[in-house]
């Protein structure tokens, strides 16, 4: 048989994780592929990039997918479990899962958000929209796959160690362009051990412009106390630049506060962190090249 779309895939995948054990990668691509009755020639095709093979990378989306409107977890990297949501999504006996099935969970629509469709269209439905060009379309994916990147890289940002954490933030302003060297960019003074300040930032080469920075690795969302206690750090450092980064996010109030005070604070959510990172090429790297071609205009005219 053709191997499956990545929506067929879906619903399998889930009920593969209903016994409550975590499964890697590996045993959910032998176990779906067993579903379906799939042939070695089908399990081992390619995608065009010839990178990847085409039924892991469906089985993968499916999995992100569920992952995103929290039916699985991935509690440790590379292997999946179900949630209390998954089960009772199951408990329903469902006959198929499709995204507009998903799009009922506000963390889902949350991650389908920002693709342009106003009237719901491919985003609700899960089909194409006759009324969008192969570039729309293109452009979507793209979205949907940072989307899918910046989720993947905080979870595995939680997993490091928290001096990984504080180098990565070195890492990223450097490649923001603030300074020239590690030792020009930033300076860490180590688990805000210097009144709640954990890096100071060069804005130019003689340090004259200084941006004080904090970094939290934190679970919960930061709150307004947090972001008092900050700009009270920057006050006595006669600072009017800040920078709080959390891979979490802030509170309302906290987000209030920042615009209500005299010194400037920049606020870096988790989601942010992870975007700016795709952005400036930290901890990633380009997967495929795609190129779109038009007719060269010039060629076809006579002189």
């Amino acid at each position: 048989m053709a191997i499956p779309d990545f929506q067929t895939l879906i619903l399998p995948v889930l009920e593969f994780l209903q016994d409550g054990n975590s499964r890697s990668n590996q045993e959910i691509f032998e176990a779906i592929s067993k579903v379906f009755v799939l042939t070695d020639e089908e399990r081992r095709r390619l995608l065009p990039s010839g990178k990847q093979r085409v039924f892991n990378n469906r089985v993968a989306w499916g999995k992100s997918y569920l992952k995103q409107a929290g039916l699985i977890e991935s509690k440790q990297r590379g292997w999946y479990g179900i949630t209390q949501r998954g089960i009772d999504v199951l408990s329903r006996k469902p006959d198929k899962l499709t995204i507009k099935d998903l799009m009922a969970f506000p963390e889902f629509r949350k991650f389908r958000e920002g693709s342009g469709n106003s009237d719901g269209g491919e985003a609700s439905s899960g089909m194409s929209c006759d009324a969008k060009t192969p570039q729309d379309h293109m452009e979507y994916g793209l979205h949907l796959a940072s989307k899918d990147l910046t989720s993947e890289l905080i979870a595995r940002i939680r997993e490091c160690p928290p001096r990984f954490f504080e180098r990565l933030v070195v890492d990223l302003l450097l490649a923001m362009g603030y300074g020239e060297s590690l030792h020009e960019a930033a300076t860490l003074t180590g688990n805000g051990a210097d009144e709640g300040i954990d890096g100071i930032i060069n804005e130019d080469k003689l340090g004259l412009d200084v941006v004080y920075v904090q970094a939290k690795r934190w679970a919960k969302t930061v709150g307004r106390p947090e972001i008092q206690q900050f700009a009270g750090a920057l006050h006595g450092k006669k600072a009017r630049k800040g920078v709080f980064i959390t891979l979490s996010d802030f509170s309302r109030e906290a987000l209030e506060y920042v615009g209500n005070i005299d010194t400037r604070i920049v606020l870096i959510s988790g989601s942010r962190l992870a975007e700016l990172m795709v952005k400036y090429n930290v901890g990633v790297e380009i997967a495929q090249v795609y190129e779109l071609k038009k007719i060269n205009l010039d060629y076809f005219i006579e002189e």
